[in-house]
């Protein structure tokens, strides 16, 4: 899956859009701040003129933001509790942990399930985000990080996306599945896919397992 750039085609230079994505006034004035602008952009194929200004590009994101959120993924938003932006904050946690379109739903009901229950997410992805450089595996220590992104630290959701998720990303939260699961963990062989757990005892056996299959791969970073 690649993932989504402005096309080379556009004649707008990365030093001219940048100071915008990273100003909290111009993200305020679409209605985010610069911690959550990433949302803005919905990713998807525009056709724009090659010669569009930065400011002119915002604005169509803006306008395809509107329109992607009509009155149905609104109302599927609210019945489940959580603002458009929670929705795409969500959504690029579970597209952090996980390739596999099939089970996108399935973590995302995981989430849903911590976030009624008052229960910190403990989303590894969001220790990578906040440590602020790439790991294969997170160690005690790191979930001391004091970060707004650290979502074993912190209850709810982070303040921002830690990736741009894509539409099928935020279509699993917004029906993620109902089921009992709390837990989840990495399958020991590798796969991509994950086991669920309903308990804590449970969860432990399966982390247990992926841990000894770090260890015997000599993945220990």
């Amino acid at each position: 899956e690649l993932p989504p750039r402005l096309t080379f085609s556009l004649q707008i230079d990365s030093a001219d859009i940048a100071p915008l994505l990273l100003s909290d006034s111009v993200a305020q004035s679409y209605g985010f701040d610069s911690l959550n602008f990433i949302g803005m952009f919905i990713p998807n194929t525009y056709e724009v003129y090659w010669t569009i200004e930065p400011v002119e590009l915002l604005d169509r994101m803006k306008k395809e933001y509107d329109r992607f959120w009509n009155d149905e993924r609104l109302q599927k938003a609210d019945s489940i509790g959580l603002t458009p932006q929670e929705v795409t904050i969500l959504a690029s946690i579970v597209e952090s942990e996980t390739n596999l379109g099939s089970e996108k739903a399935r973590l995302a009901g995981v989430y849903m399930n911590r976030i009624k229950r008052g229960i910190p997410l403990q989303a590894d992805p969001t220790l990578v985000f906040a440590l602020g450089k790439d790991v294969r595996r997170v160690i005690n220590t790191d979930k001391l990080i004091d970060s707004p992104f650290n979502t074993y630290k912190y209850k709810g959701l982070p303040p921002g996306p830690i990736r741009m998720p894509s539409i099928p990303g935020i279509e699993a939260v917004l029906d993620y599945e109902h089921h009992n699961y709390l837990y989840f963990c990495a399958n020991a062989d590798f796969s991509g896919s994950h086991v669920f757990a309903k308990t804590l005892r449970e969860h432990n056996i399966n982390a247990a397992k992926f841990q000894r299959a770090l260890n015997q791969r000599r993945i220990y970073r």
